[in-house]
């Protein structure tokens, strides 16, 4: 029409990198109207671990790839020594289960607790202008508790500081270390907790448990009333995937969180063999788009047109599926704590699940609730797991590296689902491969075009002031992504100049 004002085009705001996530992520959004209309996940570091690790003895491999992050080292040790465990065809004793089970469960109480604290809560909780409090996005309506509620929140952040060194002290005394570990190994553990060591043990669990009731769940329902908008931001494919942790028998049939997926609003079975990792808008050759893990490759191509993150697409069945607290906790559907009960407006006499939530649990807060939710969960479990330990019976099982053979080591992270490939011809490690939590979730489009569960959940996402972007980054920081775990490598000139992340 002859005079129309031309289409005023999407404002693009590029945030790089995030902070406050482990590693470095590059989120580019598309606003349009105060809402986004477009999202990209960039991954901007290449990982390369797998590349170390071939031709090396195989049992390297659970010391090597703890190194690929340390805040989740031992989330990587646990699924490297299981996928050692599955090629070399052994099962580890009773009391290596165990010692796995306090190990890892004590890793994710520190994790949790990290990352609701120091990582996301700052986007709510309003602390003093000083480091690290600042720089924040600051702007109308982005800060809202009340003086009593964001003091107690601040107390709280400092009071976690010494709580997640309790955690971390609880993985030390069953692991031999932390971060790090030398105690989870292919064939069991390399140690007990010893009976001198359990009331250790056990008075700083009762310490992290008392601080998860009284302070961290508390905090997360009274935000959840404030900003009941975060309720409907980030809701993103509404598909959902957990591969099992925390086997409660030792053919690892029964575990505390289950394994299993939700599609399109339906729940299946889990099936190693559905997923393939894609990598179109990924600086890897095309030829290695639509691998399994165990055939998987890493070939770069910088070059590669359109290509725009290090980080594959890996799918479920073709589709892309969310992992982390939130998929684990929907698939288990557990009973919750009775500070649900409260939010919720329901009886504290009747036992909920964590399905009762609903729709809301398939969101930006849903997610924190997942997450406080399972570090309860957990948290109630370790001394249980502590008194089914036999003194008299061995905890470790002698292993003999076999000439040839595959296996794979399907665990879980704090921030979701996680597997280990490998493939051994002549002793030797012929290759291996890692799909971890954020290749899922900061994955790229696939080949279909699909984006992944972070591209998703940020489109609708309000941006009423795109210098102030607050509503991206609390979607983005939900998620708990860890790019070290994803990608690894910047390329520089030879000035040190970044010219390609």
């Amino acid at each position: 029409m002859a005079g129309a004002r031309p289409k005023k085009a999407p404002r693009r705001v590029v945030i790089d990198p995030i902070t406050r996530i482990e590693g470095h992520l590059k989120v580019e959004v598309e606003v349009e109207h105060g809402r986004v209309v477009n999202a990209w996940s960039s991954g901007t570091m290449f990982r390369g671990i797998e590349i170390i690790l071939k031709g090396r003895d195989p049992r390297d491999a659970t010391q090597i790839t703890q190194r690929i992050c340390g805040v989740c080292p031992i989330d990587h040790a646990v699924a490297s020594a299981t996928c050692l465990e599955d090629a070399f065809g052994i099962t580890p004793p009773t009391n290596g289960r165990i010692m796995r089970n306090l190990t890892l469960g004590a890793h994710w109480l520190y994790d949790h607790i990290l990352h609701f604290y120091h990582l996301s809560a700052l986007d709510y909780v309003k602390g003093p202008n000083v480091p690290p409090f600042v720089p924040r996005y600051d702007g109308k309506n982005v800060y809202k508790l009340d003086k009593f509620t964001n003091e107690k929140a601040v107390k709280g952040y400092l009071k976690a500081l010494e709580i997640k060194t309790l955690a971390q002290e609880m993985v030390a005394m069953v692991a031999s270390r932390a971060p790090h570990c030398h105690g989870v190994v292919v064939g069991g553990h390399t140690q007990i907790l010893t009976k001198d060591a359990v009331p250790g043990f056990l008075w700083r669990l009762e310490e992290v448990k008392n601080f998860i009731d009284t302070e961290y769940l508390p905090t997360v329902y009274a935000l959840a009333k404030v900003y009941p908008e975060c309720f409907k931001t980030g809701i993103g494919c509404k598909n959902v995937i957990s591969y099992g942790v925390f086997p409660l028998n030792d053919a690892r049939t029964e575990f505390l969180l289950k394994p299993g997926v939700y599609t399109n609003g339906q729940d299946r079975p889990f099936e190693p063999n559905k997923i393939a990792e894609f990598v179109k808008y990924s600086w890897y050759d095309d030829k290695t788009s639509g691998l399994k893990p165990l055939e998987g490759k890493t070939e770069l191509n910088l070059d590669k047109p359109r290509a725009y993150t290090y980080i594959k697409a890996p799918r479920y069945n073709g589709v892309p599926h969310e992992v982390g607290p939130l998929a684990r906790m929907w698939v288990t559907n557990p009973v919750i704590s009775k500070h649900a009960n409260r939010f919720l407006g329901i009886s504290e006499n009747k036992e909920i699940r964590f399905r009762d939530l609903g729709d809301r649990a398939f969101s930006t807060w849903g997610r924190h609730i997942a997450r406080a939710e399972e570090t309860w969960l957990v948290a109630n479990q370790l001394a249980k797991w502590v008194k089914e330990l036999d003194y008299n019976a061995p905890y470790y099982k002698k292993v003999e590296v076999p000439v040839s053979g595959e296996g794979m080591g399907l665990s879980e992270a704090a921030r979701g689902a996680l597997g280990h490939f490998i493939v051994i011809k002549d002793h030797k490690i012929a290759n291996y491969q890692c799909v971890v939590p954020t290749t899922w979730n900061a994955s790229p489009r696939d080949d279909k075009e699909q984006p992944g569960p972070i591209e998703q959940a940020l489109l609708n996402a309000p941006v009423p002031d795109p210098d102030n972007p607050v509503e991206v980054v609390r979607i983005v920081r939900s998620f708990d992504p860890c790019l070290a775990c994803a990608v690894h490598l910047l390329q520089t000139n030879k000035k040190g100049v970044v010219v390609k992340i």
